[in-house]
């Protein structure tokens, strides 16, 4: 059946999307051939663009003398657990983002260009510390191993931001795909935080996750890397879903969500629709933007950024002032 104009971009989107999953299950295997995509996803990210400092990154965009950038921070004792930090010089109790990469809770890298660059581009001038988090992934732990870990990260950024110029008691949660699952999942789940010794934080900012809703998830039809990253135990989907876990009031949060995927707002608004009635302040952000733009874009585009950076202002009186500027 002929593809018609007006649909083209929302067929492109869903087929991309498609493929993304496929290479994703695809990555999960064992073995070689899990080794051999992990290497082209790794390879793809640095020809896209990585930041300076990478080893084999290519075509990448300068980072301003002015921001200092500390890399490989450990944040626990596992190679996984790491850390990256981008800061101006001369911050001084400045706001910090915290941000989660996404992957399919399998792959993915925290100095990929469209998990950092135009975050930072926009953020760190801004007087903001940008982190950006690397974690353990299925299949060497479990993703509930994986929000631990965040939840570990969040707080040593907590502990040590002074080191940077940042402020441990006005940090932002963030995270895409993969990692907006794991930042709503902290955010739903206090016993999670609590245990790693986490403090409230000013806000989380979910971009584009589905994955509220694990359970219903894995019991209809789904794409099968889900069933690498959640198994299949009811009580596992439980523990790992947002939207089962989330029984009172959490940090504000905004849920950005892709118009042009089926089940991503309807999804966020179910997750957001629950956390007001728990007396949370959230609210949803619909972008007509592809999985893959909500992430890269933002940052760079004007209006989508616009949007972000007013929930921004809403946590907090000073960020309100810098954004302003």
């Amino acid at each position: 059946m002929p593809v018609c104009h007006s649909m083209r971009p929302r067929f492109v989107a869903g087929l991309s999307f498609i493929i993304a999953a496929i290479v994703a299950t695809w990555a999960a295997s064992a073995g070689p051939l899990r080794a051999a995509l992990m290497a082209r996803h790794d390879a793809q990210a640095q020809a896209d663009g990585g930041l300076p400092g990478v080893a084999g990154d290519r075509g990448s965009a300068q980072i301003p003398s002015d921001i200092k950038v500390t890399r490989d921070v450990a944040y626990g004792s596992a190679p996984g657990q790491r850390l990256d930090v981008y800061a101006l010089t001369a911050a001084k109790e400045a706001p910090v983002i915290v941000m989660v990469h996404g992957g399919a809770w399998m792959f993915g890298k925290r100095t990929a260009r469209t998990v950092v660059q135009n975050k930072i581009a926009h953020w760190v001038p801004k007087g903001f510390v940008f982190v950006s988090v690397d974690y353990r992934m299925v299949p060497e732990v479990e993703v509930s191993d994986e929000a631990q870990d965040v939840a570990s990260a969040l707080a040593f950024v907590q502990q040590h931001a002074g080191q940077w110029g940042g402020d441990g008691h006005r940090v932002v949660l963030m995270g895409h795909s993969a990692g907006a699952h794991l930042v709503a999942l902290l955010s739903a789940s206090p016993a999670v935080t609590q245990a790693q010794g986490v403090q409230p934080w000013l806000g989380t900012i979910a971009l584009d996750s589905a994955a509220y809703d694990v359970s219903a998830i894995m019991r209809r039809r789904h794409y099968r890397f889900y069933d690498r990253a959640f198994g299949s135990d009811p009580r596992v989907w439980a523990a790992d879903s947002p939207t089962t876990q989330l029984t009172t009031r959490s940090v504000p949060f905004l849920g950005v969500c892709s118009s042009q995927r089926e089940d991503s707002c309807p999804a966020t608004r179910e997750f957001v629709a629950k956390a007001i009635a728990l007396g949370t302040r959230a609210q949803v952000l619909p972008a007509d933007k592809t999985h893959e733009q909500i992430n890269d874009t933002l940052g760079e585009d004007p209006a989508y950024t616009v949007a972000v950076d007013a929930f921004l202002s809403r946590l907090d009186p000073g960020i309100a002032h810098m954004l302003s500027r």
